[in-house]
Protein backbone atom coordinates (compact mmCIF):
# COMPACT_ATOMS: atom_id res chain seq x y z
CA UNK A 1 0.00 0.00 0.00
CA UNK A 2 1.10 3.48 -0.48
CA UNK A 3 2.16 5.96 1.86
CA UNK A 4 -1.07 7.28 3.03
CA UNK A 5 -4.38 5.34 2.79
CA UNK A 6 -5.54 6.35 -0.99
CA UNK A 7 -4.71 3.18 -3.08
CA UNK A 8 -1.75 3.38 -5.37
CA UNK A 9 -1.93 3.64 -9.15
CA UNK A 10 0.17 1.66 -10.96
CA UNK A 11 1.47 2.79 -14.25
CA UNK A 12 4.05 0.91 -16.28
CA UNK A 13 6.09 2.49 -18.69
CA UNK A 14 6.39 5.90 -16.73
CA UNK A 15 9.75 7.11 -18.11
CA UNK A 16 8.04 7.18 -21.72
CA UNK A 17 5.71 9.68 -23.62
CA UNK A 18 2.54 9.21 -22.36
CA UNK A 19 3.42 7.15 -18.87
CA UNK A 20 5.35 10.48 -18.26
CA UNK A 21 2.65 12.65 -18.77
CA UNK A 22 -0.38 10.59 -17.23
CA UNK A 23 1.83 10.15 -14.30
CA UNK A 24 2.36 13.82 -14.16
CA UNK A 25 -1.52 14.87 -14.14
CA UNK A 26 -2.81 11.78 -11.96
CA UNK A 27 -0.16 12.85 -9.22
CA UNK A 28 -1.33 16.35 -9.58
CA UNK A 29 -4.78 15.67 -9.42
CA UNK A 30 -3.95 13.63 -6.06
CA UNK A 31 -2.90 10.23 -6.59
CA UNK A 32 -0.06 7.96 -5.41
CA UNK A 33 1.20 6.77 -8.67
CA UNK A 34 3.66 3.89 -8.46
CA UNK A 35 5.89 4.37 -11.96
CA UNK A 36 7.39 1.41 -13.47
CA UNK A 37 9.65 1.40 -16.14
CA UNK A 38 12.82 -0.62 -17.90
CA UNK A 39 14.75 2.41 -19.02
CA UNK A 40 16.00 0.40 -22.48
CA UNK A 41 17.87 2.36 -24.70
CA UNK A 42 15.05 1.88 -27.52
CA UNK A 43 15.77 6.20 -28.14
CA UNK A 44 17.61 8.67 -26.10
CA UNK A 45 17.98 7.42 -22.45
CA UNK A 46 18.75 11.25 -21.23
CA UNK A 47 15.45 12.17 -22.42
CA UNK A 48 13.58 9.44 -20.37
CA UNK A 49 16.22 10.43 -17.48
CA UNK A 50 14.93 14.40 -17.90
CA UNK A 51 11.32 12.87 -17.59
CA UNK A 52 11.65 10.66 -14.59
CA UNK A 53 13.69 13.47 -12.74
CA UNK A 54 11.02 15.64 -13.00
CA UNK A 55 8.51 12.90 -11.27
CA UNK A 56 10.68 11.92 -8.71
CA UNK A 57 10.21 15.83 -7.64
CA UNK A 58 7.40 14.52 -5.56
CA UNK A 59 6.29 13.00 -2.91
CA UNK A 60 3.46 11.33 -3.86
CA UNK A 61 5.48 9.38 -6.76
CA UNK A 62 7.98 6.01 -5.93
CA UNK A 63 9.77 4.55 -8.98
CA UNK A 64 10.56 0.76 -9.77
CA UNK A 65 12.97 0.08 -12.67
CA UNK A 66 11.51 -3.02 -13.22
CA UNK A 67 10.43 -5.04 -16.66
CA UNK A 68 6.78 -6.46 -17.31
CA UNK A 69 8.43 -9.16 -19.03
CA UNK A 70 9.71 -10.64 -16.02
CA UNK A 71 6.99 -11.97 -13.86
CA UNK A 72 9.34 -11.30 -10.86
CA UNK A 73 8.96 -8.22 -11.41
CA UNK A 74 5.71 -7.57 -12.17
CA UNK A 75 4.53 -9.44 -8.75
CA UNK A 76 6.99 -8.22 -6.81
CA UNK A 77 5.11 -4.93 -7.44
CA UNK A 78 1.68 -5.87 -7.05
CA UNK A 79 2.70 -7.12 -4.04
CA UNK A 80 3.76 -4.24 -2.12
CA UNK A 81 1.98 -1.79 -3.75
CA UNK A 82 -1.95 -3.20 -4.78
CA UNK A 83 -2.68 -1.04 -6.65
CA UNK A 84 -6.23 -0.40 -7.51
CA UNK A 85 -5.92 1.68 -10.93
CA UNK A 86 -3.49 -0.08 -13.27
CA UNK A 87 -2.30 1.64 -16.80
CA UNK A 88 -0.32 -0.43 -18.85
CA UNK A 89 1.57 1.82 -21.20
CA UNK A 90 4.82 0.14 -21.08
CA UNK A 91 5.39 -1.74 -24.33
CA UNK A 92 8.12 -2.00 -27.26
CA UNK A 93 6.84 0.75 -29.60
CA UNK A 94 7.34 1.42 -33.19
CA UNK A 95 6.06 -0.47 -36.72
CA UNK A 96 9.65 -0.36 -38.55
CA UNK A 97 11.52 -1.49 -35.50
CA UNK A 98 9.38 -4.67 -35.22
CA UNK A 99 10.82 -5.84 -38.68
CA UNK A 100 14.45 -5.77 -37.02
CA UNK A 101 13.56 -6.90 -33.83
CA UNK A 102 10.89 -8.96 -33.64
CA UNK A 103 11.58 -10.49 -29.96
CA UNK A 104 11.32 -7.45 -28.41
CA UNK A 105 8.13 -6.97 -29.24
CA UNK A 106 6.76 -10.71 -28.39
CA UNK A 107 8.89 -10.05 -25.37
CA UNK A 108 7.33 -6.77 -23.78
CA UNK A 109 4.17 -6.86 -25.67
CA UNK A 110 2.65 -10.50 -24.99
CA UNK A 111 4.80 -11.68 -22.44
CA UNK A 112 5.00 -8.22 -20.51
CA UNK A 113 0.87 -7.98 -20.85
CA UNK A 114 0.46 -11.62 -20.18
CA UNK A 115 2.23 -10.78 -16.61
CA UNK A 116 0.13 -8.31 -15.79
CA UNK A 117 -3.09 -9.69 -16.72
CA UNK A 118 -1.96 -12.36 -14.26
CA UNK A 119 -1.12 -9.87 -11.28
CA UNK A 120 -4.52 -7.83 -12.18
CA UNK A 121 -6.40 -11.18 -11.68
CA UNK A 122 -4.40 -12.38 -8.46
CA UNK A 123 -4.71 -8.96 -7.13
CA UNK A 124 -8.07 -8.21 -7.76
CA UNK A 125 -7.41 -4.44 -9.65
CA UNK A 126 -10.61 -2.09 -10.02
CA UNK A 127 -9.48 -1.17 -13.44
CA UNK A 128 -6.54 -2.10 -16.13
CA UNK A 129 -6.41 0.73 -18.81
CA UNK A 130 -3.89 -0.41 -21.43
CA UNK A 131 -2.21 0.76 -24.24
CA UNK A 132 -3.30 -0.59 -27.92
CA UNK A 133 -2.96 1.15 -31.03
CA UNK A 134 -4.76 2.85 -34.38
CA UNK A 135 -2.18 0.00 -36.31
CA UNK A 136 -4.49 -2.79 -35.60
CA UNK A 137 -6.74 -1.26 -38.37
CA UNK A 138 -4.02 -2.71 -41.08
CA UNK A 139 -5.01 -1.77 -44.78
CA UNK A 140 -8.41 -0.99 -43.32
CA UNK A 141 -9.94 1.55 -46.65
CA UNK A 142 -13.16 2.27 -44.39
CA UNK A 143 -12.73 5.48 -42.68
CA UNK A 144 -13.39 6.96 -40.12
CA UNK A 145 -11.95 3.58 -38.16
CA UNK A 146 -14.39 2.12 -36.10
CA UNK A 147 -14.46 0.00 -32.62
CA UNK A 148 -16.67 -2.14 -34.40
CA UNK A 149 -14.72 -2.62 -37.53
CA UNK A 150 -12.82 -5.98 -38.68
CA UNK A 151 -9.46 -5.91 -37.59
CA UNK A 152 -8.02 -9.32 -38.86
CA UNK A 153 -5.19 -8.47 -40.94
CA UNK A 154 -2.94 -6.18 -39.15
CA UNK A 155 0.11 -5.47 -41.38
CA UNK A 156 2.83 -5.02 -38.92
CA UNK A 157 4.47 -7.14 -36.18
CA UNK A 158 3.96 -4.63 -33.33
CA UNK A 159 0.42 -4.18 -35.01
CA UNK A 160 -0.28 -7.82 -33.95
CA UNK A 161 0.87 -7.86 -30.85
CA UNK A 162 -1.27 -5.05 -29.96
CA UNK A 163 -4.47 -6.44 -31.49
CA UNK A 164 -3.41 -10.01 -29.11
CA UNK A 165 -3.05 -7.77 -26.01
CA UNK A 166 -7.01 -6.65 -26.82
CA UNK A 167 -7.96 -10.41 -27.15
CA UNK A 168 -5.96 -11.40 -24.37
CA UNK A 169 -7.49 -8.64 -22.20
CA UNK A 170 -11.20 -9.73 -23.44
CA UNK A 171 -10.18 -13.08 -22.58
CA UNK A 172 -9.17 -12.16 -18.53
CA UNK A 173 -12.55 -9.43 -18.56
CA UNK A 174 -14.61 -12.63 -19.37
CA UNK A 175 -13.32 -15.34 -17.40
CA UNK A 176 -12.19 -13.34 -14.10
CA UNK A 177 -14.63 -10.06 -14.15
CA UNK A 178 -11.72 -7.71 -14.30
CA UNK A 179 -12.42 -4.25 -15.72
CA UNK A 180 -10.23 -3.43 -18.41
CA UNK A 181 -9.86 -0.60 -20.63
CA UNK A 182 -7.92 -1.04 -24.54
CA UNK A 183 -6.62 2.17 -25.56
CA UNK A 184 -6.04 2.81 -29.60
CA UNK A 185 -3.77 5.68 -29.45
CA UNK A 186 -3.75 7.60 -32.85
CA UNK A 187 -0.30 9.18 -33.48
CA UNK A 188 -0.01 10.90 -30.13
CA UNK A 189 2.25 13.82 -30.27
CA UNK A 190 3.66 16.52 -27.92
CA UNK A 191 6.70 18.02 -25.74
CA UNK A 192 8.78 15.26 -23.81
CA UNK A 193 7.80 13.10 -27.13
CA UNK A 194 9.51 10.49 -28.88
CA UNK A 195 12.41 10.93 -31.04
CA UNK A 196 11.50 8.40 -33.20
CA UNK A 197 8.42 10.00 -33.93
CA UNK A 198 8.21 11.80 -37.31
CA UNK A 199 7.36 15.25 -35.82
CA UNK A 200 10.44 14.77 -33.29
CA UNK A 201 12.44 12.98 -35.97
CA UNK A 202 12.52 15.74 -38.52
CA UNK A 203 13.38 18.33 -36.15
CA UNK A 204 16.53 16.38 -35.54
CA UNK A 205 16.89 15.97 -39.19
CA UNK A 206 16.72 19.47 -39.45
CA UNK A 207 19.03 20.76 -36.95
CA UNK A 208 21.60 18.06 -37.28
CA UNK A 209 22.11 19.28 -40.78
CA UNK A 210 20.23 16.42 -42.71
CA UNK A 211 17.25 16.11 -44.98
CA UNK A 212 14.64 14.43 -43.50
CA UNK A 213 13.17 11.51 -45.53
CA UNK A 214 9.34 11.71 -46.48
CA UNK A 215 7.77 8.29 -47.71
CA UNK A 216 5.39 9.43 -49.80
CA UNK A 217 7.10 9.43 -53.30
CA UNK A 218 6.42 13.12 -53.59
CA UNK A 219 2.59 11.98 -54.56
CA UNK A 220 0.87 14.78 -52.45
CA UNK A 221 -2.33 13.66 -54.71
CA UNK A 222 -2.36 10.85 -52.68
CA UNK A 223 -0.38 11.43 -49.74
CA UNK A 224 -0.05 9.25 -46.40
CA UNK A 225 -2.42 11.24 -43.48
CA UNK A 226 -2.20 10.52 -39.88
CA UNK A 227 -5.05 11.57 -37.27
CA UNK A 228 -2.43 13.74 -34.57
CA UNK A 229 -3.72 13.59 -31.63
CA UNK A 230 -1.71 16.03 -28.95
CA UNK A 231 -0.59 14.25 -25.80
CA UNK A 232 -2.57 16.93 -23.39
CA UNK A 233 -5.65 15.76 -24.99
CA UNK A 234 -5.05 12.02 -24.83
CA UNK A 235 -4.20 12.73 -20.74
CA UNK A 236 -7.22 14.30 -20.61
CA UNK A 237 -8.85 11.29 -22.07
CA UNK A 238 -6.99 8.83 -19.86
CA UNK A 239 -7.69 10.38 -16.36
CA UNK A 240 -11.99 10.78 -17.31
CA UNK A 241 -11.48 7.42 -18.16
CA UNK A 242 -9.75 5.98 -15.62
CA UNK A 243 -13.13 6.62 -13.16
CA UNK A 244 -15.22 5.15 -15.35
CA UNK A 245 -14.73 1.67 -15.77
CA UNK A 246 -16.61 -0.84 -17.89
CA UNK A 247 -19.41 -2.78 -16.00
CA UNK A 248 -21.33 -6.02 -17.24
CA UNK A 249 -20.58 -9.76 -17.33
CA UNK A 250 -17.89 -9.23 -19.68
CA UNK A 251 -16.11 -6.14 -18.31
CA UNK A 252 -14.13 -4.87 -21.23
CA UNK A 253 -13.99 -2.35 -23.85
CA UNK A 254 -12.01 -0.91 -26.70
CA UNK A 255 -11.47 2.68 -27.64
CA UNK A 256 -10.19 4.60 -30.16
CA UNK A 257 -8.12 8.04 -28.58
CA UNK A 258 -7.72 10.31 -31.53
CA UNK A 259 -8.96 13.77 -32.64
CA UNK A 260 -10.67 12.89 -35.86
CA UNK A 261 -8.88 15.44 -38.08
CA UNK A 262 -6.30 13.37 -40.23
CA UNK A 263 -3.96 15.82 -41.85
CA UNK A 264 -1.86 14.87 -44.96
CA UNK A 265 2.32 14.52 -44.31
CA UNK A 266 2.82 17.14 -46.31
CA UNK A 267 0.65 19.20 -44.59
CA UNK A 268 2.12 18.32 -41.24
CA UNK A 269 5.65 18.90 -42.33
CA UNK A 270 4.50 22.31 -43.41
CA UNK A 271 3.05 23.28 -40.26
CA UNK A 272 6.19 21.82 -38.60
CA UNK A 273 8.27 23.96 -40.25
CA UNK A 274 6.03 26.97 -39.47
CA UNK A 275 6.41 26.29 -35.85
CA UNK A 276 10.29 25.62 -35.66
CA UNK A 277 10.57 28.95 -37.34
CA UNK A 278 8.55 30.61 -34.89
CA UNK A 279 10.29 29.03 -32.28
CA UNK A 280 13.47 29.96 -33.34
CA UNK A 281 12.78 33.41 -34.78
CA UNK A 282 13.84 32.35 -38.03
CA UNK A 283 12.59 30.80 -41.50
CA UNK A 284 12.99 27.27 -41.63
CA UNK A 285 12.83 24.98 -44.52
CA UNK A 286 13.52 21.04 -44.43
CA UNK A 287 15.56 19.73 -47.69
CA UNK A 288 13.29 16.61 -48.40
CA UNK A 289 14.62 13.47 -50.02
CA UNK A 290 11.33 11.26 -51.65
CA UNK A 291 10.67 7.45 -50.69
CA UNK A 292 8.19 4.93 -51.19
CA UNK A 293 6.16 4.11 -48.22
CA UNK A 294 7.90 1.32 -45.91
CA UNK A 295 6.80 -1.93 -45.01
CA UNK A 296 4.10 -2.01 -42.33
CA UNK A 297 3.10 1.86 -43.41
CA UNK A 298 -0.67 2.41 -43.47
CA UNK A 299 -1.73 4.97 -46.05
CA UNK A 300 -4.11 6.45 -43.34
CA UNK A 301 -5.59 6.87 -39.94
CA UNK A 302 -8.61 8.63 -38.92
CA UNK A 303 -10.82 7.80 -35.70
CA UNK A 304 -13.99 7.60 -35.20
CA UNK A 305 -13.84 9.41 -31.60
CA UNK A 306 -17.76 8.47 -30.32
CA UNK A 307 -18.08 6.22 -28.46
CA UNK A 308 -15.00 7.75 -26.73
CA UNK A 309 -17.47 11.37 -26.16
CA UNK A 310 -20.46 9.29 -25.16
CA UNK A 311 -18.68 7.78 -22.10
CA UNK A 312 -16.42 10.59 -20.64
CA UNK A 313 -18.52 13.96 -22.71
CA UNK A 314 -14.84 14.45 -24.30
CA UNK A 315 -12.95 14.10 -27.02
CA UNK A 316 -9.42 15.33 -28.22
CA UNK A 317 -9.49 19.07 -29.65
CA UNK A 318 -6.15 20.26 -29.71
CA UNK A 319 -5.75 22.03 -33.30
CA UNK A 320 -2.47 20.22 -34.88
CA UNK A 321 -1.18 24.00 -35.25
CA UNK A 322 -1.55 24.49 -31.84
CA UNK A 323 0.10 21.18 -30.48
CA UNK A 324 2.72 21.37 -33.00
CA UNK A 325 3.96 25.05 -31.79
CA UNK A 326 4.11 23.61 -28.12
CA UNK A 327 6.09 20.84 -29.09
CA UNK A 328 8.12 23.34 -30.75
CA UNK A 329 9.02 25.95 -28.37
CA UNK A 330 9.71 22.82 -25.83
CA UNK A 331 11.64 21.21 -28.59
CA UNK A 332 14.55 24.78 -28.82
CA UNK A 333 14.64 25.63 -25.34
CA UNK A 334 15.27 21.19 -24.46
CA UNK A 335 18.04 21.75 -27.50
CA UNK A 336 19.45 25.01 -25.96
CA UNK A 337 19.53 23.60 -22.06
CA UNK A 338 22.52 21.60 -23.26
CA UNK A 339 20.83 17.79 -21.68
CA UNK A 340 20.23 17.10 -24.56
CA UNK A 341 22.78 13.86 -26.47
CA UNK A 342 20.92 12.36 -29.67
CA UNK A 343 21.46 8.69 -30.51
CA UNK A 344 21.22 7.72 -34.07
Amino acid sequence: MSRDSTPATLVTGAAGFIGYHLTRRLIDIGHNVVGMDNLNDYYDINLKGERLKSLKETSSFSFVEGDIASQEDVDAVFETHRPALVVNLAAQAGVRYSLKNPRAYIQSNIVGFSNVLEASRRFGVSHLMYASSSSVYGGNTKVPFSETDPVDHPVSLYAATKRSNELMADTYSHLYGIPATGLRFFTVYGELGRPDMAYFSFSEDYFNGRAIRMFNNGDTANDLRRDFTYVGDVIESLVRLATRPPEGARPHRILNIGGSRPVSLTEFVATLEKALSTAAGAPIVFDKIFEGPKPGDVHTTFADNAALREIIGYVPETSLETGIQKFADWYLGYRKSGRRETQH
